[in-house]
């Protein structure tokens, strides 16, 4: 048997050929302690290492068998894994060294899979790490700050099935409550149709949506209840009975992630409150206690998939333009945010997971305000002006979004006569509404929710 030294350290070879581990055929072993270069190089067997360091090859093969990695290993060609064929890594204490220029896979690759609380089990993501969250049931990606989801354009005209759905539902034609919900596509202007009928008929109930559930808590019948009621988003029917909020309330302030709702402060039989409750959306029961606002009122919210903001609303002292919020994840009072350009009573409210939109409202005696402004959820600080609304309306507007737009319908004109228009605004760019259609009843102080807003991320 031959011996070569190659700078320092050596390595055996035994009739022309180099073992790894293969004493029965003859051959030697190798040991690789540096840096083992190779073209085309045949990895059979290289899983029973158990540490290696150093191993590079300009490109592997996998063909017609299965291959299982279970050490250290890196590539600075493609690894190429023909269909029929499988790698398998980390059935062993694997460490990923170095980058892997390109992959190429003829079947199907598969990433990480898991909710959104297993994705806060492990610290230190690296940015760029990709997963599949099954609470948003989307890719995700760490930017090095926080999770962010990828986002789609769904065919609505084709695929009537698919997210971008806005439900507008109950409201006030005086002197009755009504029980009418209807629903658009958010992405595509038109009007409203027909998708079936409140459990009660009630007026400015708070909304939540997960997928594919929308939740209304609360609200005016004319008394005030706390009833929860819920509808399946994707299709059409009527509500179901869903469990309690923790009071009687009308008006509370909605915001909900994939998994969670929060219906903060409201109006109650004894006033203004501030609490907030909590309520599971994926099973049907009563709410619990979460926490408290800063002070009571009833106002409006926004959501990301983390965050809980609310904005405005009426105090026992009149309108405010305080803000602040919450993480859906813990338990606890509110945080301050900073405050609205002006104060407003009931404004409607809406937004994707980046930016929270606030338009409308009612300022004060006689006094309809037209303006919509917006905050950056991520962050804290004051609102900015974004633009107008069509037409002077009060409070008691429904809104609902999906990634790009946010909409409003309803309302009251000054004259207090409810109005049916349906308006819009691209999230993004700041500008006046745009007209989207109508409602199939005009009608004040309906309540509408998605199943596309910012609370379930990149949709």
């Amino acid at each position: 048997m031959a011996t070569f030294r190659v700078g320092v350290g050596s390595f055996n070879i035994k009739d022309s050929a180099v073992g790894i581990g293969t004493e029965t055929t003859g051959h030697g072993n190798l040991r690789v302690e540096g840096v083992l270069k190779s073209t085309n190089l045949d990895v059979l067997g290289v899983s029973t290492f158990t540490r290696y360091s150093g191993f590079s090859a300009d490109n592997i093969n996998i063909n017609n068998r299965d291959l299982s990695l279970s050490g250290e290993y890196s590539t600075t060609g493609d690894i190429v894994v023909n269909d029929g064929d499988s790698l398998t890594v980390g059935l062993g204490p694997t460490a990923c060294v170095g980058t892997v220029e390109c992959i190429s896979v003829e079947n199907h690759f598969s990433v990480p899979v898991g909710d959104t609380a297993q994705r806060n089990e492990v610290s230190g993501y690296a940015e760029g790490t990709i997963r599949y969250n099954t609470d948003f049931e989307t890719l995700e990606f760490f930017n090095g700050d926080e999770w962010k989801q990828f986002r789609y354009q769904s065919d609505v005209k084709t695929n009537p099935q698919a997210r971008g759905r806005g439900v507008i539902a109950s409201g006030y034609i005086a002197p009755l409550r009504q029980d009418t919900i209807d629903f658009i596509e958010i992405s595509s202007q038109g009007n409203a149709q027909d998708f079936g009928n409140l459990d009660n008929a009630k007026a400015q109930p708070g909304p939540g949506a997960s997928n594919p559930r929308g939740l209304f808590a609360g609200g005016m019948t004319p008394g005030a209840t706390n009833q929860i009621e819920y509808i399946t988003i994707p299709s059409t029917g009527n509500g179901i009975d869903f469990g309690d909020l923790t009071r009687s309330c009308n008006n509370p302030g909605g915001a909900s992630n994939s998994t969670r709702m929060l219906a903060a402060g409201s109006n109650t039989p004894s006033g203004a409150s501030n609490v907030i409750d909590l309520i599971e959306m994926q099973t049907l029961g009563n709410a619990v206690d979460f926490g408290d606002l800063s002070r009571s009122k009833y106002p409006a919210g926004v959501q990301s998939p983390t965050r809980a903001v609310w904005a405005g609303g009426y105090t026992p002292n009149g309108e405010n333009n305080s803000i602040e919020y919450s993480l859906f994840a813990s338990k606890n009072h509110t945080t301050t945010f900073g405050n609205l350009t002006q104060t407003r009573g009931n404004p409607a409210s809406g937004g994707n997971s980046i930016r929270g939109i606030f338009a409308g409202g009612w300022g004060g005696p006689a006094s309809m305000i037209t303006s919509i402004e917006y905050l950056t959820i991520a962050s804290t600080g004051n609102a900015d002006r974004f633009g107008d609304l069509t037409e002077k309306m009060s409070e008691q507007m429904g809104s609902c979004a999906n990634s790009v737009r946010c909409t409003f319908a309803g309302g009251n004109n000054p004259n207090q006569n409810p109005l049916n228009t349906i308006s819009f605004v691209t999230i993004a760019t700041t500008g006046n509404a745009t007209d989207f259609g109508d409602l199939t009843l005009a009608r004040r102080g309906p309540t509408s929710l998605s199943d596309s807003h910012g609370g379930l991320g990149g949709y």
